[in-house]
């Protein structure tokens, strides 16, 4: 069966009318649909990136963590460093001021011995005088304490008996020149008057070296020696 020209005319016009019925949709929907590369721009222009927030975050605290760091090494590491530092110097300080002081209790003792022992050594009385110089041997040690009991036995005893000779001696001035663990020096400073019978009282004025040793933790005089 052959179309008529009104049919074929017909089917063009609906075939022309579907296609622009279709491109006409196409159209309304391209200009309805929303732009997502558009929509996406807006949404990141419009909202903070949070990875952003924290670098921000992170960036700001950096500092603050770096210092509570360092305050922890000066708690843990320096502190501790420190007080043991200042423990070992207190330490030393205290072992040399004991030092010291006990430097000066030695020398102030030896000065005081070296001084009495002088006194006794050279002061008696004619009626005592035997007693008096053999108590002060016991002042002395070694070879000095020989020489010492053979003069006051030999000399001193018997001329201050028979002449009736009575001596006193000061001690103006005594100063340390060395002291150790168990040995002394002693500068001594002496003056001694001396009255024979009725006569007139006649005084010296001298200077001794004392050398004094430690015997059984008592200082004892080992030398005498006149400067």
């Amino acid at each position: 069966m052959t179309d008529t020209p009104d049919e074929k005319s017909t089917a063009i016009d609906e075939s022309e009318l579907a296609k622009k019925l279709v491109a006409t949709d196409t159209v309304t929907q391209e200009a309805d649909a929303p732009d997502v590369e558009a929509a996406e721009a807006e949404a990141a222009d419009a909202e903070p990136t949070v990875g952003a927030e924290h670098a921000d975050a992170a960036a700001a605290t950096a500092p603050e963590r770096k210092r509570i760091d360092w305050a922890r090494v000066a708690a843990f590491g320096l502190l501790p460093a420190l007080a043991l530092i200042l423990a070992l110097t207190a330490g030393w300080l205290k072992y040399v001021d004991n030092s010291a002081s006990n430097d000066r209790n030695a020398r102030d003792e030896t000065v005081q011995v070296a001084r009495d022992s002088t006194i006794a050594l050279l002061s008696y009385q004619p009626d005592k005088v035997e007693k008096q110089l053999t108590d002060a041997r016991s002042l002395l040690t070694g070879d000095f304490k020989g020489q010492y009991t053979d003069l006051i036995t030999n000399v001193v005893i018997p001329g201050a008996v028979q002449k009736q000779i009575s001596a006193v001696a000061t001690v103006p001035r005594a100063a340390s020149v060395s002291v150790g663990a168990d040995k002394a020096v002693v500068l001594v400073f002496v003056n001694q008057t001396v009255v024979v019978g009725g006569d007139a009282p006649t005084s010296t004025a001298s200077s001794v070296r004392v050398q004094l040793d430690k015997v059984d933790g008592k200082w004892l005089i080992s030398k005498f020696a006149p400067v």
